[in-house]
C-alpha cells in the first residue's frame, strides 16, 4: 500500500507545482542539471568515460576484439553496447540476470551511436571475409539520480571518441585512434505534471508519465528516437522538445570536443 501511495502524493505534488511553471528541485521546465565529463578513467578500457549528471554517475568502457565477420556482411566489423544496473546504484536494481530496464538502457544508447553512422563498420574490417574488429561499450551505472540515458549516451560517445585500437597486441598493425565521424548526443525528457520537462530527476521518473529519447547528430539530424512507458505527444509539443533537444545536445557536444583536444 506505501508503495503505491508515495507515487500517488508525489504525482500530485509535481501536479501542483507545474501549475505554477515550477519543479521539485527548484529548476525551469527544460533546465538541465550540472553536468561533468572526465575521459581515459578506466586503466583496462581502450577507452573510457565518467559522468556526473546531477546525482547520476555514470561509467563507460570501450574493448576491442577481432572476431570473424557476420557471412551476409564479410567487410564490416560489429558494435555491441550492453548496460549494467545494479543494487550499487539503487535500491530498485536487484542482482542477477540483465533487467528490462538495462536491456532497455544498453539498446536505446546503441541505437543513437549506430543509426548515426558515426562508426563505419567497413573500416572495422582486417581481413575481409575472415577477421574484423568488434567494437564492445560496457555501459556501468554506479548511482541512478534519475535520468541515466543521457549520462550513459554521453559516457558511451566521449569513450568511443577517445578509444585507441590495439593493434599491436593482436599483430595486425600498429596501434591508431579509433576513427569516429561525428558526436551524437542523447536529450531525454519526461511527461511531469502534464508537461514535459528537460533531465527529469529521480523523483520526476518515479511521479511522471510517458518518456522520450532523441539523438540528434552534429548537424542537428534525428538519427534516433524512443518513447518509452504509455502516453502520447501532440506535434507542437514534439516540436518544441525538438528544439530544446538541439539546443542541450549542441551544449554536450561541444563538453566532449572539450576532452578530446586536452
Amino acid at each position: 500500500m506505501m508503495v503505491e501511495l508515495v507515487p500517488s502524493l508525489l504525482r500530485q505534488e509535481i501536479n501542483r507545482l507545474s501549475a505554477q511553471d515550477q519543479r521539485l528541485d527548484g529548476r525551469g521546465q527544460f533546465e538541465g542539471r550540472d553536468v561533468q565529463l572526465e575521459v581515459d578513467c578506466l586503466y583496462n578500457a581502450e577507452g573510457s568515460a565518467k559522468v556526473v549528471w546531477g546525482d547520476t554517475i555514470v561509467f563507460a568502457g570501450v574493448k576491442f576484439e577481432i572476431r570473424t565477420p557476420w557471412p551476409d556482411r564479410p567487410t564490416q566489423g560489429s558494435l555491441m553496447c550492453g548496460a549494467e544496473l545494479r543494487p550499487v546504484a539503487h535500491r530498485k536494481y536487484e542482482p542477477g540476470p540483465p533487467s528490462p530496464e538495462s536491456i532497455e538502457l544498453g539498446r536505446v544508447v546503441d541505437r543513437g551511436i549506430r543509426e548515426s553512422g558515426c562508426i563505419d563498420m567497413e573500416k572495422l574490417c582486417i581481413v575481409p571475409g575472415e577477421k574484423v574488429w568488434g567494437v564492445m561499450i560496457d555501459i556501468h551505472v554506479l548511482s541512478d539520480g534519475g535520468n541515466i540515458f543521457d549520462a550513459a549516451g554521453l559516457a558511451a560517445i566521449a569513450a568511443l571518441r577517445t578509444s585507441i585500437v590495439p593493434a599491436e597486441r593482436f599483430d595486425v598493425g600498429e596501434d591508431h585512434t579509433l576513427k569516429v565521424n561525428g558526436t551524437p548526443i542523447m536529450a531525454s525528457f519526461k511527461r511531469a505534471g502534464g508537461r514535459f520537462v528537460y533531465d527529469p530527476s529521480e523523483e520526476e521518473e518515479l511521479g511522471g508519465d510517458e518518456r522520450i529519447h532523441i539523438t540528434l547528430g552534429d548537424e542537428g539530424h534525428l538519427h534516433s528516437l524512443q518513447k518509452g512507458l504509455k502516453g502520447v505527444f501532440t506535434p507542437s509539443e514534439f516540436a518544441e522538445i525538438l528544439e530544446v533537444a538541439e539546443t542541450k545536445c549542441t551544449e554536450l557536444r561541444k563538453m566532449v570536443a572539450e576532452k578530446e583536444r586536452n
